[in-house]
């Protein structure tokens, strides 16, 4: 009889931690908002108030997990990011009806532009709102036309007092900044007792002549009196208030759900797509407006993983925010240094060793982070396959210079480089193209090109339903999701436990990248690899590294879909392969394009160990490589359309887009 019990008792220890464990802690900043909290809360019972004084109080007990979640708006979506908090957007409230487009508006009957504010009398509708103060103000000191060099300098406030000659800015402090308050007609305070406050009242500031430019969302000027006013646009021109989709500062963000990077975030939109959203979207009954979420009817946009601030924001919000809390930004010093993103301790020390003249060397987790870190000026360049190409394309960035493997065509002149995608297995294993249904399959890397998306295209491209996790029993694909069978036969670093290495998408993986690839195969863990054409003859009968010493080109064969039931050697690939696809290439930003060639091809005319690896296998660059061919075409035709045709294919087919392109391309309110 106790042997039930205490069954019994085991499990309801074990269900309670569980149950606790999927409470979402939303904050909330005062009395309404906490009361409105406490409704939701009788409609999804997982739902948790936890009341802060403040906005940053919240990021700060979401960062120690005292907390989860809260709505917040631009301005501290980029504070969230900031290392301070490390915290991310995870859903965003869908605001494409009623996007706020920030604007200097003026009477049509005066002539100065945006680059003439100097001395004019200004109206905002309100001090640290986005489009009286945040927005406009954080453009013209990121544009340099109103001078600030950082609160060390003196307090942002300061420098928009000197700057305008008297304003009307409700809510800032009347005592400290008198000109700030002087053309208000009340408390200059961001309430009904000030006459001038919010964006009708910056309205009828600069209609009466107590202001000569308005910064206010171009919504609230009355339709009824457009005609009399323009604005003013940031390249000096004017245009009429019906043209603000062409001429305005930024546009406001829609408000975004913050938390934790390692948050569970499923979870939480899980939480709140169980409240109706009349009651999620309405806070009249509470006593307030806008509270935990924006009164007017929306919806919840779950966001992608990959998904940061300054993501979210896009560069030119990003870089306003950074310029309201820091101040004008430092111009480049110009010395045409670029620096250089690495994935590993190998790479690391390779780049080191190169010593190359103006290339620092700059240390991250993955391609993905290299990405992200190019786009926001952290780093500049590194080189990565037509997969990643495409990826880093849709993120904005552009593929610069490509590998030649080919001596012939260095340095200018010849075919394009390109390599074909090959299936190879291990001789008189019985693996066939018709036989390879769940096999173990060794991967250079998730949405690699030889790696995933070319076999992910032969295989499953004609086939719904299918995915290379549901194709294949086991595998190592490094990038994968750990959890997942992709990930199964990974190595890691050789550590025994406790491998933080093992399906990593960098050297420190034994099985990433070609030669890991190649590697899962020879150790008999995997029964076929996809890798490039090159890679068995380079590693083999005594030309790879130590691991490989004692293996035999004639061990290795290759299979396609043109030989099902057969298989090839491996030097036939030009007969059959998966595909031809474009070589490596250097990706980096438009603006540093000029720099990033111009070191590489100083570093390759005055190095010879640039293409060369110790220890390890394709550093920085394919080993095979001869030299570096600047590319000069647009990145559509240098991947060319078949190529991306049989890429966005496998979207169809597969896991669908990669987390950072639907992080790069997901349409808020910026298009």
């Amino acid at each position: 009889m106790n042997i039930p019990l205490i069954s019994f008792l085991a499990c309801l220890v074990v269900a309670l931690p569980s149950e606790s464990a999927q409470k979402v802690k939303w904050c909330v900043k005062s009395q309404h908002e906490l009361k409105k909290c406490q409704y939701l809360a009788t409609k999804s019972p997982e739902l948790e108030c936890h009341l802060k004084s403040s906005v940053t109080e919240c990021m700060i007990s979401i960062k120690t997990g005292e907390a989860d979640a809260i709505t917040v708006d631009g301005e501290h979506v980029y504070q969230a990011g900031l290392i301070n908090y490390d915290l991310r957007p995870i859903i965003a409230e869908d605001c494409k009806a009623v996007c706020s487009y920030a604007v200097a508006l003026v009477k049509r009957d005066t002539d100065f532009s945006i680059n003439d504010l100097k001395g004019k009398t200004s109206c905002h509708s309100c001090y640290q709102s986005p489009g009286g103060w945040d927005i406009p103000i954080g453009r013209l000191v990121k544009e340099h036309k109103i001078p600030w060099d950082g609160i060390d300098d003196m307090p942002l406030e300061k420098a928009v007092s000197q700057f305008f000659s008297s304003s009307c800015i409700p809510g800032i402090s009347k005592a400290v900044y008198a000109n700030l308050c002087q053309g208000c007609q009340g408390d200059c305070s961001c309430s009904d007792s000030e006459k001038y406050s919010g964006d009708g009242g910056a309205f009828q500031c600069l209609k009466s002549g107590h202001g000569q430019v308005a910064f206010m969302c171009h919504d609230g000027v009355p339709s009824s009196e457009r005609q009399n006013y323009q604005l003013l646009c940031m390249d000096g021109s004017r245009k009429s208030v019906e043209e603000y989709k062409d001429c305005y500062f930024l546009k406001e963000p829609c408000h975004a759900v913050i938390s934790r990077k390692d948050a569970d975030s499923e979870q939480i939109y899980k939480v709140l797509q169980q409240i109706p959203a009349s009651d999620l979207f309405s806070s009249a009954a509470f006593g307030g407006k806008d509270l935990m979420f924006s009164d007017p009817p929306t919806e919840l946009t779950e966001l992608p993983k990959s998904m940061d601030s300054f993501l979210y924001l896009r560069e030119d919000y990003y870089e306003a925010m950074r310029a309201l809390r820091d101040g004008n930004p430092k111009d480049p010093p110009q010395d045409g240094k670029i620096q250089w993103c690495i994935i590993s301790h190998a790479e690391q020390q390779k780049c080191d060793s190169l010593q190359i003249p103006r290339m620092e060397c700059r240390r991250t987790s993955s391609v993905e982070e290299c990405i992200q870190k190019i786009m926001r000026k952290e780093a500049d360049a590194l080189t990565v396959d037509g997969g990643q190409v495409y990826i880093a394309g849709k993120c904005g960035l552009v593929p610069v210079m490509v590998e030649q493997s080919d001596q012939q065509s260095c340095p200018d002149g010849g075919e394009a480089s390109s390599y074909y995608v090959v299936a190879v297995v291990r001789k008189a294993s019985g693996v066939t193209w018709n036989t390879l249904k769940g096999k173990k399959s060794c991967h250079t890397g998730l949405n690699r090109n030889a790696g995933w998306k070319v076999p992910d295209s032969a295989i499953c491209g004609k086939t719904p339903g299918c995915t290379l996790y549901n194709f294949f029993s086991k595998g190592c694909a490094p990038g994968a999701d750990p959890k997942s069978n992709m990930c199964e036969l990974c190595k890691g670093s050789g550590k025994a436990v406790g491998d933080e290495s093992k399906c990593k998408a960098s050297s420190e993986e034994k099985y990433y990248g070609y030669d890991g690839a190649f590697r899962c195969l020879a150790e008999k863990t995997g029964e076929v690899a996809f890798i490039k054409h090159t890679i068995v003859g380079d590693y083999t009968d005594g030309k790879g590294p130590e691991w490989a010493k004692d293996l035999k080109s004639e061990d290795y064969e290759l299979i396609c879909p043109e030989s099902p039931d057969t298989t090839v050697k491996h030097t036939e690939f030009v007969r059959c392969n998966l595909a031809k696809v474009p070589a490596h290439a250097v990706i980096t930003r438009e603006d540093a394009r000029k720099d990033v060639v111009k070191v590489l091809k100083e570093a390759q005319a005055n190095s010879d160990k640039l293409f060369k690896s110790e220890g390890e296998r394709n550093l920085l660059f394919s080993d095979s490589t001869k030299c570096l061919q600047e590319i000069t075409q647009p990145l559509k035709e240098f991947l060319t359309q078949e190529y991306i045709d049989m890429i966005e294919k496998t979207y169809t087919t597969g896991q669908g887009k990669p987390d950072l392109v639907k992080a790069c391309t997901i349409k808020m309110c910026f298009g």
